[in-house]
């Protein structure tokens, strides 16, 4: 880009960058971008068109979006996101929160109010995006939150303690091995992308291979947590598992093998996209 310091000249140019690199909703991006390298809100860029940057202010514009042209997520060059109306610190080590995670909060949550005192686990915590929200919106609910990644659970910490939920009980351990006693709610984000599927998509590989292998048919870990919570989970208890949009149908067989007396059922997504398994002991 060249040294340009108008704002909307700067502006115009990275428009046009983004737009030959297919940058998805490049308007929006340039104004992520210069609202995070001037630390400003996007109306106050919008409404600033003649304001002149400052040689630092454009280095670290320019370093900004010589990032994004590189392929690192908008989120890992913020370092933050917004997930269930909360701002989530994030770095490399974590995935990205998703909107398909949130309608995995929103029937967590319906299950978590017809529920007296729950103790909740969220398996695979990552960022605590999941853990967080549900002890945010549930104060009665003892909350705890598992991952095998110690870089990941120190981000989940950190979260948890930003966001006002320092009740949150962090453990790093495999899946549900550690634990003795039984869970009312777990829910679970874990890997399910297929190996073979996730070599052929070159948009995820900034983000950490652990938290999106999902193993050759992209149910490994599923498969392992659901043997795991056969005897983990309370007499009345429910599980909520997000999935690969086309493994519904392997996902929801996976689930009779291990809960055969269970009811359960596929939900879709705002897309129609198989996304969550729901499974509700009788």
């Amino acid at each position: 880009m060249r040294n340009l310091t108008n704002l909307d000249q700067i502006r115009g140019e990275m428009l046009e960058t983004l737009r030959q690199v297919e940058a998805e909703d490049p308007a929006n991006t340039s104004l992520i971008l210069l609202s995070h390298a001037l630390n400003r809100p996007k109306a106050w860029i919008l409404a600033h068109g003649e304001y002149a940057l400052s040689t630092e202010e454009n280095h670290t514009l320019q370093n900004y979006l010589k990032q994004f042209l590189q392929g690192v997520p908008l989120p890992y060059i913020l370092g933050h996101w917004s997930f269930y109306g909360r701002e989530f610190t994030l770095t490399p080590d974590v995935l990205i929160p998703r909107p398909e995670t949130e309608l995995l909060v929103e029937l967590a949550l319906d299950h978590i109010k017809q529920m007296e005192n729950p103790k909740v686990i969220d398996v695979g915590t990552g960022s605590g995006a999941i853990a967080v929200s549900l002890a945010a919106e549930s104060p009665a609910a003892r909350v705890f939150a598992v991952d095998i990644s110690l870089p990941a659970l120190t981000i989940a910490k950190l979260n948890a303690h930003k966001l006002g939920q320092p009740r949150i009980n962090f453990v790093q351990a495999d899946l549900l091995a550690p634990f003795q006693g039984l869970f009312d709610l777990i829910a679970a984000n874990l890997p399910y992308i297929p190996s073979r599927t996730l070599e052929q998509l070159p948009a995820l590989q900034s983000e950490p291979r652990l938290a999106l292998d999902g193993g050759e048919d992209g149910l490994n870990l599923i498969n392992t947590l659901l043997e795991q919570a056969r005897t983990r989970l309370s007499a009345k208890g429910v599980i909520m598992l997000e999935i690969e949009s086309t493994l519904g149908e392997e996902s929801l067989f996976a689930t009779q093998q291990a809960f055969p007396e269970a009811e359960r059922r596929l939900i879709p997504d705002l897309t129609g996209r198989d996304r969550i398994v729901e499974i509700r002991r009788r």
